[in-house]
């Protein structure tokens, strides 16, 4: 099997003060919580936005183990969508002591390139910094972060320093250049 060069980089907000917004999206586009635990739903979430990108460490995840992640406390996801349709997500994993990741955010292909996505970003970054405020038996949020590679879209860096994230991590790793794994070949 081949193996692909794939830089990993980190970046992360230490204050709220650090997020900078984004110019709202046109037309009828609302961000939502999904405040039930489904599965079901994040998980076409996750294949549906990360098919083209090569997500894949959550693909073989049974029911029982989305749904043992997705009742952690604190993991919210909140959905963005265009015209009632599910356009992209930003899920929020805390961790100890006030760090909350942004572990996986992205858009749906055929909504990419609309503006949605910085707007996406911001809004869900904002809910990170206001974590505590929802749950109260957290920490309040100290750091933000989250990680991005060479496999994800072309924007995504850019997109993630317009909204204020600063780089503190790169690690080059070789990975398995598998074929696009998607909601079905080909996505």
């Amino acid at each position: 099997m081949s193996t692909l060069t794939v830089t990993e980089w980190s970046l992360e907000q230490t204050s709220p003060a650090d997020l900078l917004p984004a110019t709202a999206p046109e037309g009828d586009v609302r961000i939502a919580r999904a405040q039930v635990p489904s599965p079901e739903f994040s998980r076409f979430l996750y294949a549906s936005v990360g098919g083209d990108i090569w997500w894949t460490d959550r693909l073989s995840w049974s029911h029982a183990r989305w749904q043992e992640y997705l009742d952690r406390p604190g993991v919210e996801t909140w959905v963005a969508y265009d015209r009632g349709t599910p356009a992209g997500y930003v899920e929020l994993d805390p961790g100890d002591e006030g760090d909350v990741e942004i572990a996986y955010f992205g858009l749906i292909p055929a909504f990419r390139g609309r503006r949605i996505g910085g707007h996406l970003l911001a809004y869900g970054t904002a809910r990170a910094w206001d974590l505590a405020e929802r749950r109260p038996a957290m920490a309040p949020t100290k750091r933000v972060w989250l990680h991005t590679c060479s496999r994800d879209g072309e924007h995504a860096m850019d997109n993630y320093l317009r909204r204020g994230f600063r780089l503190f991590g790169t690690k080059v790793t070789q990975e398995p250049d598998i074929s696009t794994p998607g909601p079905w070949p080909g996505a």
